[in-house]
């Protein structure tokens, strides 16, 4: 499941992507528009804003704005900044990779065989979709 932040993380860069034309968005804005708490909202910013994914401007007319078109901004990427591993098992996470504590051999694991195959089946849509598809399916829905 995706944790609180992350799903905080995208109704942001909805918001920002969607009133990307008005410049500079302040974190007080999106919190409000999306009910979220100014403090945890600073935290997630800052992260993105670290990750290259948002630039921060300040003084008058500031706020945060996208660096990259949301075609740019792979799911994946969101959800791994946000969330460490997407497998559902350490032993088959690809950036986050631990041995299973009770695992005798991976080689013949039934159950590590079939997570990988969930971990790749999840890998090929959140890799390939983007940020954009997210716009525009909200779009279709307005």
């Amino acid at each position: 499941m995706l944790s609180k932040k992350t799903q905080y993380a995208f109704h942001a860069l909805i918001h920002l992507a969607e009133n990307a034309d008005k410049g500079p968005i302040l974190i007080s804005e999106i919190a409000q528009e999306k009910s979220i708490s100014i403090k945890f909202l600073e935290n997630i910013l800052l992260e993105l804003k670290n990750a290259g994914i948002l630039g921060s401007k300040k003084g008058k007319g500031g706020g945060y704005y996208l660096l990259k078109t949301p075609k740019e901004i792979p799911l994946a990427k969101i959800i791994r900044l946000l969330d460490g591993a997407i497998a559902l098992l350490p032993c088959v996470s690809l950036n986050y990779y631990e041995k299973c504590e009770n695992c005798r051999d991976e080689a013949v694991c039934g159950l590590n065989d079939v997570m990988g195959k969930v971990r790749d089946a999840t890998l090929k849509i959140l890799e390939h979709k983007t940020l954009k598809d997210i716009l525009t399916r909200n779009v279709s829905i307005l």
